[in-house]
């Protein structure tokens, strides 16, 4: 996937999250009309805040989401938002919801960040900071 960078006032960035999130207790219930129902909440929630979606799989007992949201939108709030938002609406929608699970996701989630460069390569560029300073004595960039 090739680097694209938006800006923001004051900020250039290429951000992105690979979250993943599970119902309580692991249970199948995103299967057929949920599933479908959720993919679009999804979408929804995204589209308020201004998020990208990369890629969305729903499976029967989790859910993977890659996200490009603003730098100002920590983790926490992005898996936060998708799991309130989606449950509120599922929860109203589909009572086999309510009655099988006291909630529907489960409190923990994984994020990871997403790159368009390795964690060495950073580490690299950073460690060699000092061997591409221009000779008029400026500061590398």
């Amino acid at each position: 996937m090739a680097r694209q960078v938006r800006t923001s006032p004051g900020a250039a960035y290429d951000l992105g999250y690979h979250v993943v999130w599970c119902p309580k207790y692991r249970r199948r219930v995103l299967e057929g009309r949920v599933k479908t129902r959720l993919e679009e909440l999804i979408h929804a929630k995204a589209g308020e805040h201004g998020w990208e979606i990369i890629a969305l799989e729903v499976m029967p007992d989790h859910v993977h989401l890659f996200v490009k949201p603003r730098p100002k939108d920590s983790p926490s709030y992005v898996a936060n938002q998708f799991k309130g938002f989606t449950s509120h609406h599922l929860r109203a929608e589909f009572a086999h919801l309510r009655s099988q699970l006291p909630t529907l996701w489960s409190r923990s989630y994984f994020v990871a960040s997403v790159g368009a460069v390795s964690a060495a390569t950073v580490q690299r560029y950073i460690e060699t900071q000092y061997e591409r300073v221009p000779k008029s004595g400026g500061r590398g960039a």
